[in-house]
């Protein structure tokens, strides 16, 4: 007997991983397929994904790759590749902001008030905090049955930012086997476990007398970033038990009249200052840019749509969306026409075979006006008219046709004005719909239909989803005139469903079912035991011979070779292996193509060998520090030998690779000042005279068979200085300055100039950030120099950020508005503390800005209030880090606080376009989103009357409103109007809900006739069709006696049928069931009389009506013919016969009735008859009859069979013709 399905082999030998990635970066995806000409798609959350500026899906050979562009935390979800039967999954998950963070979405504080908290304890319990359980907001997760394991679960709580806060979870393992496990989830995805850290922790101990286990999670200094849901999971064997809490995070208190900066500002000591020569520095990172600026906004301007995409890659700019609505307003300056009075309208529709004028004004009277379609002059014929009257010139096109869709020139000299020109098609109608269909597996299916117009476009879709020419050709679209013609090859049960066609001006629907042929196993592969160098032979036998199959060892499919033969004859699939060795022991599978079974058996091999196999060490690099910190930065003077001796450490020895940056990529000896080499237990990256050129981050990359590991290195410099003149210039004019500067603890001191500096800032370059440096100047005038100034206090250089980046206006209202930013491109050493946003009235002055709430904000966008209307605003963003801020950000125009009118639109689902179907008690949940400023009001009605609250449930947002009906009813069908408003301007959209239900029973069954061995039955429909259409009936029949129903139709379309074969003698009694997409109906109708089936001989009484007599002779319609087979192979004779009653079938051979012999079988199948002979021998040839009998006559038909040997033996008259001839 078969066994189990087992698990279908992969497509793909390369699979994709899950990939953590940051917001606006790219993520790539990448499979490999076992065969180059496999289909691939890419799906995320179960939807397909077509190439797009979102997505980029490329193929080459067998690789296949997965893009994502612009990465968002949208993109935070499931992915998944099909190839075949195959499909793999896999997801995107965006890396937080902060290693320590829990998380790195910012979630904006809670509105509440934080409430006091004690000042003396630094640490409290989410209980004590809390205070009050969580609202239950979150479902639990019901993966498993829950169990309660949790004796004490953990609470929500608040916490303000920078204090501390424990979540406890306590489970009782007295009756666990195993110490349980538990995890900490962030949101629904986020394990805590890898956040571990400075501001988190998660500590876990038992209690041996109380046997109860408790797990802790500590938050430490909370930041407002930590808000959220949280979730604590245990788990043990098969018990399982979740708990889901919330964190609110509000935001500290602040001194009045305390600013953050001055936490950073440097105290100077003045006397010094006023005696010796003044010293103020400013250090930040100077960026040179030796590229001239371009508006890249003037250049889309001028550029034409179709060249947005190319030009916003271009330059930099990600929101496509924000740089369309930019572009819409920005106003174009128009130029007036000198030689058009008036232009042509932008676009002109007509409908097909009608006719059109096309008008325009002329400046000059006299002026020549040339008339141009896509680029060609047009010129006068029967359809294209041209007039002048006066300055108004006129093209008339008479019976436009689709090939006058175009555009359309009109030219004066050198201006021109363009129109373009819709022809409307009429609408395609359905004249011929599609009919349901049922063929076997490995089958064609045909669906055709015929429409009212030759060459006209349609549409297929298989349960609402379009279809398409693939590869594989499983689907085929043929179009013969008004014919067209779906094909579906090599039908298989996935095929099975609803397929429609659609035109602009119609559907039909029809339904495909499949039926799977039956496989029988006549011999199944039996387990081998096999010595070396022996022959093993896995044989079996199935029913058809024409299935193929595959056969798999190991899950992996086996190739024919040397050794290794497959062969298929008949029904007998066979494997053999020749000369065994010990790698052919293994478990070998057939699977038959087209069959969801397959058959297993081992190979084992009788010889025991065993394989050394050498130890193998992951390389690893021994370094004091390693990673982008101050600790792995290396200075070199310039000119100086640099030398990296790196310890390695490895078993089999590792290969090593230096990469400088992103751009350079690998370093080899090509440059005579680098050498990279290689010992054993080190690896040496050597620069002979350091340049500037060679700073960067330098990376040292070690692999082996075991695994990978990498080191990075790397350094900044950049500082600026400025001075006052000395206070006495020794009675001849300064003509310059000579600068000094050394590390701190260094006692060299070292010239930045050997020309006197005449300006008093200077910028000072090769420094280190990080590293603690000292200053002094020298005046120089034409007696000498001065004595150095006092050496400035030590200081650290620290750059400011640049500026912010895409500052933008993401919504206004009438006292509001809402910005948005990104990042700065430079952050520098110091660590980003926050941006400050202010604002002034347009042209106010330098000391006017006003800060738009107190501190910094971590987020890259805010809102601000209470705003005047009306007024022209401008706007600016600053970011801080310990250097003080950066430069602003400013909008490049001022901002009117006004909010902006916006027409109401309602947007409906693609899906809502039809009628939605539900069945009884389903849940409805409809989102309606919609568009419109200010808030427009929305309203519900069901047709046109207000909606019953207690039954539906509304909900309006400012982009949406959602109709929610928990339990629906019949009564819910209709139609549901919605309407949003604002003011006088309005915009409606309809939804057709159609609620269904079981059918109720049919009615009047009644038995309207009794003649021989049948039934005629009669019935109505149901009164209640379940609010849809009825697609069939069961009928079954029991005997009286027993009261056994069997079923004789189902999906019976007809409301009267004949029920045969009943047994005489038997009285029977019939029930019949209505159904309808639902399902059958709960109660069936049964008949009132019973019908009986008289025995022979009964004189039977006609009723006095007269009868119709529909008898009939037997006829054969399709004779036997005549036929000459091959010994051994199966032969089978088929006619067809009609009559009525149902004639009775004999079989002869040379006039002997064969009927009970088991060599032969005999087929009746609706008329058609075949009897089939078994492996016929040449005894089995003769003539062979076949007679159909019943109450009205009989008819015979009758053939010849002949019977070949395979071969013709040798007999001796045959050798002395041979030899005779010879």
């Amino acid at each position: 007997m078969p066994e189990a399905t087992k698990k279908t082999v992969s497509a793909f030998t390369k699979k994709p991983n899950t990939q953590t990635a940051e917001i606006e970066a790219t993520v790539i995806f990448e499979a490999e397929t076992e065969k180059p000409d496999v289909k691939v798609r890419w799906q995320r959350d179960s939807k397909d994904i077509s190439s797009s500026y979102k997505y980029t899906i490329s193929a080459e050979g067998n690789m296949h790759s997965l893009t994502i562009n612009n990465v968002v935390q949208e993109d935070a979800v499931g992915y998944a590749v099909i190839a075949g039967v195959s499909k793999v999954k896999f997801e995107l998950k965006i890396k937080e902001s902060e290693a320590v963070s829990p998380d790195p979405a910012v979630v904006e504080p809670k509105p509440e008030e934080p409430k006091e908290t004690p000042s003396a304890p630094t640490e409290s319990s989410a209980a004590d905090t809390s205070g009050t359980a969580s609202d239950g907001s979150h479902q639990p997760d019901t993966r498993q049955d829950l169990t309660g394991l949790f004796t004490e679960r953990p609470q929500s709580g608040e916490v303000n930012v920078g204090e501390n806060i424990t979540f406890v979870a306590r489970v009782c393992g007295e009756s666990l086997l195993k110490k349980p496990t538990v995890k900490w989830f962030k949101g629904k995805w986020m394990d805590l476990a890898s956040k571990s850290g400075k501001h988190l922790q998660l500590k876990e101990h038992y209690d041996r007398n109380t046997k109860v286990y408790t797990f802790e999670m500590h938050i430490i200094a909370a930041k407002a970033n930590f808000a959220g849901a949280y979730r604590c999971e245990v788990s043990s064997r098969d018990k399982f038990d979740s708990c889901n809490f919330d964190l609110a995070v509000h935001e500290a208190r602040t001194t009045d009249g305390f600013d953050i900066r001055t936490a950073f500002r440097r105290t100077l000591d003045l006397p010094v200052l006023i005696n010796l020569y003044p010293l103020l520095w400013v250090c930040r990172a100077v960026h040179v840019s030796t590229e001239p600026e371009v508006d890249a906004w003037e250049i889309l301007q001028k550029s034409s749509p179709s060249e947005y995409e190319k030009i916003a890659f271009q330059y930099g700019i990600t929101d496509l969306r924000g740089m369309l609505k930019r572009l819409k307003k920005m106003k174009k300056e128009k130029k007036k026409s000198a030689a058009f009075l008036r232009k042509l309208d932008p676009a002109y529709q007509v409908e097909k075979a009608h006719k059109i004028k096309l008008q325009i004004e002329v400046a000059n009277p006299d002026a020549e006006v040339k008339w141009l379609k896509n680029g060609q002059e047009i010129h006068l014929t029967g359809r294209y008219i041209f007039e002048s009257v006066g300055n108004k010139r006129f093209l008339t096109i008479n019976n436009c046709a689709l090939a006058d869709d175009a555009a359309y020139t009109c030219m004066i000299g050198e201006e021109k004005t363009v129109t373009e020109l819709f022809v409307k098609e009429p609408p395609v109608l359905i004249v011929r719909n599609l009919e349901d269909q049922m063929v076997m597996k490995g089958e064609r299916a045909e669906f055709e239909c015929d429409v009212s117009e030759e060459g006209a476009q349609v549409k297929w879709e298989k349960d609402g989803v379009e279809l398409t020419r693939d590869e594989s050709f499983k689907y085929r679209f043929k179009k013969d005139g008004c014919k067209h013609v779906l094909i579906i090859n090599d039908v298989t049960k996935e095929d099975c469903g609803h397929y429609r066609v659609k035109t602009n001006g119609g559907q039909s629907l029809a339904e495909l079912m499949v039926q799977e042929k039956q496989l029988e196993v006549y011999q199944s592969i039996a387990d081998l035991t096999v010595k070396a160098k022996d022959q093993a032979v896995f044989k079996c036998e199935v029913s058809d011979e024409n299935v193929k199959g595959i056969w798999y060892k190991n899950g992996v499919e086996v190739k024919p070779d040397a050794r290794t033969h497959i062969t298929h004859i008949g029904r007998i699939h066979k494997l053999t292996i020749d000369d065994v060795k010990p790698e052919d022991e293994g478990d070998y599978t057939f699977v038959p193509e087209g069959y969801a079974f397959n058959l297993s058996a081992k190979l084992n091999f009788l010889e025991v060998k065993i394989d050394f196999v050498p130890r193998q060490d992951p390389p690893k690099i021994h370094l004091d520090c390693m990673g982008r910190t101050a600790e792995s930065t290396i200075l070199v003077v310039a000119g100086n030998k640099l030398r990296l001796d790196v310890p390695i450490t490895g078993d089999p020895a590792p290969t090593v690779v230096w990469t400088k940056g992103e751009k350079v990529g690998v370093l080899t000896d090509s440059d005579g000042r680098v050498h990279v080499e290689s010992t054993k237990g080190h690896c040496i990256f050597t620069i002979e005279g350091a340049e500037r050129q060679d700073e960067g981050v330098y990376s040292v990359i070690v692999r082996n068979p075991a695994g990978e590991d990498t080191a990075d290195i790397n350094g900044e410099d950049s500082c600026i200085v400025q001075w006052d003149p000395p206070l006495f210039d020794g009675g001849q004019p300064v003509i310059g300055y000579v600068l000094e500067r050394k590390k701190k603890k260094s006692y060299r001191w070292m010239r930045l100039n050997f020309d006197p500096y005449k300006e008093t800032t200077y910028e000072a370059k090769r420094m280190i950030e990080g590293v603690a440096y000292e200053m002094r100047i020298y005046a120089v005038n034409a007696i000498g120099m001065s004595r150095p100034s006092a050496a400035s206090q030590p200081f650290v250089p620290v750059a400011p950020t640049s500026e912010p980046t895409g500052l933008c206006v993401d919504d206004i209202s009438d006292t509001t508005i809402s910005l948005k930013w990104r990042a700065p491109e430079r952050i520098g050493s110091a660590e980003l503390e926050g941006y400050g946003v202010e604002y002034c009235k347009e042209g106010c002055k330098s000391d006017e800005w006003i800060p738009a709430f107190k501190g910094l904000t971590d987020r890259t966008s805010v809102i601000i209030r209470d705003l005047p209307t009306g007024e022209k605003m401008q706007f600016r963003v600053r970011a801080y880090n310990m250097a003080g801020p950066s430069p602003p950000a400013t909008l490049q125009q001022a901002v009117t606080i006004r909010e902006i009118m916006q027409r109401p639109k309602i947007w409906v689902p693609r899906n809502l376009h039809q009628t939605l179907i539900k069945k009884v008690g389903e849940t409805i949940n409809l989102v309606i989103p919609f568009q419109g400023k200010p808030r427009p009001q929305v309203t519900w009605t069901k047709n046109d009357e207000p909606l019953d609250p207690k039954q539906v449930s509304i909900r309006n947002s400012n982009t949406d409103t959602i109709l929610f009906i928990r339990r629906s009813e019949r009564k819910d069908s209709g139609n549901y109007d919605v309407q949003v408003q604002i003011e006088n301007v309005e915009d409606r959209a309809s939804v057709n809900i159609q609620i269904v239900d079981l059918p109720g029973p049919p009615q009047n069954l009644k038995a309207i006739d009794v003649w021989g061995f049948n039934v005629a039955l009669e019935w109505k429909p149901p009164k209640d069709n379940g609010n849809c259409d009825i697609t069939g009936y069961t009928i079954q029949k029991a005997d009286k006696k027993t009261m056994e129903w069997y079923t004789v139709f189902e999906q019976y379309r007809r409301t009267n049928c004949v029920v045969s074969d009943l047994i005489m003698g038997n009285e029977y009694v019939f029930r019949v069931y209505a159904m309808n997409m639902v399902g059958l109906s709960p109660e069936p109708c049964l008949s009132k009389d019973s019908a009986y089936i008289q025995k022979t001989g009964i004189v039977y009484k006609p009723p006095s009506y007269k009868e119709r007599d529909f008898s009939e002779v037997p006829k054969f319609t399709h004779p036997l013919m005549s036929r000459s087979v091959i010994a051994g192979y199966n032969a089978t004779l088929s006619c067809s016969v009609r009559g009525i009653p149902k004639p009775k079938i004999t079989w002869y051979k040379n006039k002997m009735d064969i009927t009970n012999e088991a060599k032969y079988r005999m087929f009746s199948n609706q008329g058609v008859l075949t009897l089939e002979i078994r492996k016929p021998c040449p005894f089995d040839g003769g003539v062979y009859m076949c007679k159909a009998i019943n109450s009205s006559g009989e008819d015979v038909v009758e053939c010849k069979l002949e019977v070949r040997r395979k071969y013709m033996p040798l007999t001796q008259e045959l050798l002395r013709d041979l030899l005779s001839n010879s």
